[in-house]
């Protein structure tokens, strides 16, 4: 059950076994409809139970607790639940000889009541007082959440890749820093220190500690295992080029898989607005365009699989076997690689050190708010570093475009040109390149270098979001696959003829390499237009020769 259609929680703790059911029951009688009663028979038992409510993210409105109980007293119980529930209402049951010390406890626990038992009827003089405990207590909720829950550090690399994997995993979570009171909550729900991060709490109630990606993506309900050993086509990628072929693939009666490694949408899922793309004249965001097709493709009945490496490729008869990081493996008759292109590094000092505290590959559209007031740096010219710079000066106080060459005109569009022209706090810095990053637990300071005057010079700031170049994602690719100098692969004309090794009569079709039933698509292949209306082409085009493939076999 998820907090989202969780009942609101009443507890009550008495060590008289008869006492604790006759409260429960009285209690389910006027609240069960509404509220879910939890009855414990130790203070000890009573918390197990609201650490695990805790991580599971259900609110507890109510706390009622026995004044006399062994081994810890009802003032000892409410103490130690205030911290893992502060607004939860509390009221301590007493007999008439501890009316005194219920008093003092309205000062120790913070006691909104004392309730003296026996109480009946319940109707005089129970009700009443539950009744007026849980409307203060709704006009205060605790707020429960159906979300996963991330508790990190700003600075800390790893805790950036779990926000920035779910983020774009389309898996809604909620971030906590460490120092949060919440956070120290949940860290004692769940009985861990902090002192590695990040914490991962999920919906229901699991905690992680560090996670890999992998681990992650099983835990919040991501496919990461093929239901299948064999199928009609794999693709390779979940960019638009892969979530095309996949969409076309499966609607087709392929039955098709697709494999990513990462997140679906590739760099078009990062950027925060696509304004040319066909049939979106107010523009849609990647992450919106990228869960439309991934839910359309699982809708034909495509199987998506998130956070597995494909490591090898190879032939075995008419067979195409795909290998994975883990040693497991697939095959299928044949093969789409959509694996498009991944941001060049940046080669310059402090950089490797400070990546994911201060410097990000990509837009990371997750630091967006964070980056409240300040001063945000972005380098590179074209379309993805437009995009970001747009997003961003809703949130900073000032971007600064950091372009290597003497204009944006050779490498963006125009339309995010006149964009970029049009708003204030937008600074275009031609010919400039970073050429140092210092900070100590993150990034603080960039040196700037003029490359026409070869002047330097130090500018403060926390943030750095890289956008240059793009490198093929192809070195796992066996030997005798064919690629050009740059490791694009090559396909059709641009083999020139039938390449070395290859068996059969024809030559290849117009996008399958130089493996037979292996076919690329999007930016992955050589002299691709790089724009997401084209990857979407290449995947549709390649299903229609990955069928004429299949029709030979």
């Amino acid at each position: 059950m998820t907090a989202s259609t969780s009942r609101p929680v009443i507890i009550t703790v008495d060590d008289d076994p008869g006492v604790s059911r006759s409260i429960a029951r009285d209690l389910r009688r006027r609240y069960g409809e509404e509220h879910r009663i939890v009855r414990a028979e130790t203070g000890m038992q009573a918390l197990d139970a609201l650490r695990e409510l805790k991580l599971r993210g259900e609110p507890v409105a109510l706390l009622l607790a026995d004044y006399r109980m062994p081994q810890m007293t009802g003032i000892e119980f409410l103490e130690q639940a205030m911290d893992l529930f502060p607004l939860a209402r509390r009221v301590l049951l007493t007999a008439y000889a501890d009316t005194d010390a219920a008093i003092q406890a309205i000062n120790v626990v913070d006691l909104d009541h004392y309730l003296l038992k026996p109480w009946n009827p319940p109707e005089e003089k129970l009700y009443p007082v539950v009744d007026s405990m849980l409307e203060l207590w709704k006009s205060t909720p605790e707020p429960s959440s159906d979300e996963t829950r991330v508790i990190g550090h700003r600075w800390s690399a790893p805790s950036f890749a779990a926000r920035d994997f779910l983020a774009r995993n389309a898996v809604p979570y909620r971030w906590y820093g460490v120092d949060d009171d919440e956070s120290k909550r949940l860290l004692e729900a769940a009985g861990v220190d902090g002192a590695t991060l990040p914490v991962v709490i999920t919906t229901d109630g699991t905690v992680m500690v560090a996670p890999t990606e992998a681990e992650l993506a099983d835990k919040v309900g991501l496919s990461t295992s093929p239901a299948e050993a064999f199928y009609d086509l794999v693709v390779v990628g979940g960019g638009p080029a892969g979530l095309g072929a996949a969409v076309y693939g499966a609607s087709e009666g392929l039955r098709t898989v697709l494999v990513e490694q990462l997140a679906t949408g590739g760099q078009a899922g990062q950027s925060s607005r696509i304004e040319n793309y066909l049939g979106f004249p107010d523009g849609v965001s990647g992450a919106q365009l990228t869960d439309r097709a991934r839910r359309q493709a699982v809708r034909f009945g495509a199987e998506l699989l998130t956070a597995r490496q494909v490591v090898g490729l190879d032939t075995t008869g008419s067979a195409r076997r795909l290998k994975f990081s883990d040693g497991s493996e697939i095959s299928a008759h044949s093969v789409i690689l959509a694996t498009g292109v991944s941001y060049r590094t940046l080669q310059a000092p402090g950089v490797e050190d400070l990546c994911g505290r201060g410097i990000y590959y990509g837009s990371a559209t997750t630091e967006g708010p964070s980056c409240a007031g300040q001063e945000v740096y972005i380098i590179g010219g074209a379309n993805s570093a437009g995009q970001a710079a747009v997003y961003f000066s809703n949130h900073a106080k000032r971007v600064h475009m950091l372009v290597r060459g003497p204009s944006l005109e050779a490498t963006m569009s125009s339309y995010l040109i006149n964009q970029i022209d049009a708003i204030d706090n937008i600074e275009v810095h031609t010919c400039t390149q970073v050429v140092s990053c210092k900070g100590s637990d993150h990034l603080e300071v960039l040196t700037l270098q003029n490359s026409s005057t070869g002047e330097t010079r130090e500018v403060n700031s926390e943030w750095l979001f890289v956008f240059i170049g793009a490198a093929p994602r192809t070195d796992w690719l066996p030997g005798d696959l064919q690629r050009d100098e740059r490791g694009f692969v090559l396909t059709g004309p641009d083999l020139r003829g039938k390449p070395a090794g290859w068996t059969l009569e024809r030559e290849p079709y117009h996008l399958e390499t130089s493996m037979p039933g292996v076919f690329a698509a999007g930016d992955v292949r050589a002299e691709s237009v790089k724009r997401v209306a084209s990857a979407v082409g290449d995947g549709a085009m390649a299903v229609t020769l990955v069928h004429r493939y299949l029709e030979m076999l």
